[in-house]
């Protein structure tokens, strides 16, 4: 069968650079790798195949006569290429070991016949967060369940890999001696297994115990943000590493300020008397109440905005702001005194709307508000 052209194997073109091809070339590496596709012969030869390319693409020379020649340059001795024949993996391993992180079979896929530790598993749980607390940061205590290690259990070596974690396998294929290495299912890469456990433990040894663990929440986290606790998930058999707890926050609605971003947002309603002679009311803040001072004369939809006293940034810029958004309040129902006063007051000059060019539109105020 014809060999395809190795600019199209590594899926480059003729003018890419060094960098390129060897960019290429490991993402080829990585994804045929035979760690990763055991006893698949399919993958194993296209490990092969990216190799042999990379090995004449990657030199100067020999990539210029390919470029010239094509393949016939190294057909009947003409040097190069060979991996898709009798060479095995330690020979690819071998010259190009910098590609994955080091000369060993089997670099940067846990290493060649090193030890794996295992990693317990993640646990999650949801915190619910008043817009106080978000505002200030809060440490909060809860319980969890978590699997640890029973009281007097023991592990022991696994005879299957005697420790390593891995078990390695040799083959003679019609591509040559292939070696493939992979995580050994005995102790599922641990590199050991149980020996002793109490009755109440499960198959690993562990079991399910509650514990409060303390949380510290930053200011000004938001609405489905994660955090996470190192170490407070469950627990590896043997001398594993714990799991993280994956902390999901849940803000809780106010009851009278709406948050966007880290600004705030307060209705403040007016009754006509006071936006006409003016008034001071007291508002709610994420850091208390405090009252505020409106104007004469005020229109309805004017934004007030209270700087700092909205909800620090997460990444530590500053805090967002309070914007208040006053509503001049229409009374829906009249006695016949207060009817007979609007009426009389509908011809009078001083009621007939006369916009200012101070006073913004509705779109111009929500302009400035995020500007």
């Amino acid at each position: 069968m014809a060999k395809r052209d190795f600019y199209e194997i590594l899926g480059i073109s003729k003018g890419a650079s060094a960098a390129e091809i060897k960019k290429a070339y490991r993402k080829k590496a990585i994804e045929f790798h035979p760690d990763k596709n055991p006893d698949d012969k399919g993958a194993e030869a296209k490990f092969k195949e990216a190799a042999e390319a990379y090995e004449i693409l990657s030199d100067e020379n020999k990539k210029a006569r390919y470029d010239q020649y094509g393949h016939q340059a190294f057909e009947n001795g003409g040097g190069g290429g060979g991996y898709g024949g009798g060479m095995n993996m330690d020979d690819i391993f071998s010259q190009f070991g910098d590609i994955f992180g080091g000369g060993g079979f089997g670099g940067g896929f846990g290493g060649g016949g090193g030890q794996r530790r295992v990693k317990g598993s993640n646990l999650r749980i949801r915190v619910k967060l008043t817009l106080e607390e978000i505002a200030n940061g809060v440490e909060k205590k809860v319980k969890v369940k978590r699997k640890v290690q029973a009281p007097g259990t023991t592990y022991k070596t696994c005879p299957t890999c005697q420790g390593s974690g891995q078990v390695t396998r040799i083959a003679n294929t019609i591509l040559g001696r292939m070696q493939t290495s992979a995580p050994c299912n005995a102790c599922g890469g641990a590199g050991q297994t149980i020996d002793k456990k109490p009755s109440d433990a499960d198959a690993q040894g562990l079991k399910v115990a509650e514990e409060t663990v303390s949380i510290k929440i930053p200011a000004g986290v938001v609405d489905g943000m994660q955090l996470k606790v190192s170490g407070k998930g469950n627990e590896a058999p043997g001398n594993g590493i714990s799991g993280d707890l994956i902390v999901v926050i849940e803000e809780e609605e106010h009851d009278k300020l709406q948050r966007e971003g880290d600004n705030l947002h307060y209705d403040l309603y007016v009754s006509f008397p006071d936006a006409v002679l003016g008034t001071s009311k007291e508002i709610d803040t994420v850091t208390g109440k405090v009252r505020i001072k409106v104007e004469a004369g005020v229109q309805s939809g004017k934004i007030l905005r209270l700087r700092g006293k909205g909800i620090p940034s997460i990444n530590g810029y500053g805090k967002g702001d309070l914007l208040v958004h006053v509503n001049v309040w229409t009374p829906k129902t009249l006695n016949k005194q207060q009817k007979d006063f609007f009426e009389a007051m509908q011809d009078d000059e001083h009621f007939d709307p006369k916009p200012e060019s101070s006073d913004k539109s509705f779109f111009e105020k929500v302009k400035d508000m995020f500007s």
